[in-house]
């Protein structure tokens, strides 16, 4: 198999990391995740003259036509960076989902929005007793004459209080966990009845509790079957896995380029510390995990256009489990060898470590996904 990128992707490639060289220095980035929002509106402008929005989005829908390894590529760049913007859930996640439920008109008065960077999208499906259960849905969706009246709580939702709509699973027929009986719906932040309450996150974001009395929405509001919505969430979160996959790989290997940089600077005993054989054998086993992580990734990358969920689904836990041992074990090393200066404010090894620990955390933890390998058949389908 060839993994070599097209002449478009690396140009790609390069013009993010010449935009996060000139316009998104550690140092901007520490103003934006401190500001009372979390985010810049100017990036994600930015981000929008790039055609980063439009990218997941075929060109007939007014996108760019990218795949898979186009926003792959994408998330390697923001990890790198540190982007503390929601292209994860606003665009990647939020986006599978209008492309997998929504209807051609609905695509297209939102696809060219998002594109441009006019419409900030924001996922609202965890609730406090869900966990990692999507189908776990107490908010209710009930129909009236004009449409649905929403009623219900959505926690961590990620630059909730900055979004210009949500997606919001409500059951619309059944129990609690019932996987059937869940419907999509599109959601004004400033409609009638909507209440945001931010808070701070570990990694220097924001997320969101976002309470729904009484919310009325259209009918055109709901996206796809108001009673099918859970095989298009469960998709769209397997593509935001594999995005945040490669998210990690990109912040792991910025940790280790640092670290490497300090070891072959940092002198002790009027010699570099990189010259002794103990801190080089941490560092190549950091160089490893790393390399671990990103084979892991892009097999979840080629596992995003998989029809068959089961298949889709596996490859996905197995790279979440990888991508969190991986993750835990570079960030661990990264701070110890840097020592003291790891864990100051001012340095960017501490923060990539926040992000990585949250990446862990997003979608379903290492314990939770080893749980999905076990109840299924591993890595391999049962004869």
């Amino acid at each position: 198999m060839n993994f070599d990128l097209s002449e478009e992707q690396r140009l790609l490639a390069d013009s993010l990391a010449k935009w996060a060289a000139r316009s998104y220095a550690f140092e901007r980035r520490r103003v934006i995740s401190e500001s009372p929002e979390g985010r810049s509106a100017e990036v994600w402008a930015e981000l929008a003259e790039l055609g980063l929005h439009g990218l997941p989005f075929a060109e007939a829908d007014g996108g760019f036509g990218g795949g898979p390894v186009e926003i792959m590529i994408a998330m390697e760049a923001i990890g790198r960076a540190l982007v503390t913007e929601p292209w994860a859930t606003g665009v990647v996640l939020c986006g599978a989902v209008l492309r997998h439920g929504a209807s051609e008109a609905q695509r297209g008065e939102l696809v060219p929005q998002i594109a441009a960077g006019d419409l900030v999208l924001a996922p609202a499906y965890a609730e406090v007793q869900s966990r990692w259960t999507l189908s776990d849905v107490a908010t209710r969706a009930t129909p009236t004459a004009e449409g649905w009246r929403l009623d219900g709580t959505k926690t961590l939702v990620v630059h909730g209080a900055s979004a210009d709509r949500f997606v919001v699973s409500a059951r619309t027929a059944g129990e609690r966990s019932s996987p059937s009986g869940i419907g999509l719906f599109l959601v004004d932040r400033t409609a009638p009845g909507v209440s945001v309450t931010d808070r701070p996150t570990h990694d220097g974001g924001r997320a969101a509790e976002v309470r729904l009395d009484g919310v009325v929405v259209t009918a055109e509001a709901v996206i796809g079957d108001p009673a099918g919505g859970l095989p298009v969430l469960e998709r769209a979160v397997d593509e935001a896995i594999a995005a945040i996959a490669a998210e990690a790989v990109g912040a792991m290997d910025a940790a280790l380029r640092l670290t490497v940089d300090y070891l072959k600077t940092r002198v002790q005993f009027d010699r570099p510390i990189g010259s002794f054989q103990a801190l080089q054998h941490r560092a190549a086993d950091m160089f490893v995990a790393v390399e671990q992580a990103r084979s892991m990734a892009l097999w979840a990358t080629m596992a995003v256009g998989e029809d068959d969920d089961a298949v889709r689904r596996r490859a996905m836990s197995a790279a979440k489990v990888q991508i969190s041992k991986s993750a835990r074990f570079v960030g661990q090393q990264a701070i110890q060898l840097h020592g003291g200066i790891g864990m100051t404010w001012e340095y960017a090894v501490g923060h990539l470590f926040k992000r990585l620990t949250m990446i862990d955390k997003q979608f379903g933890d290492l314990d939770h996904h080893l749980d999905r390998l076990a109840a299924g058949d591993g890595l391999t389908e049962a004869a």
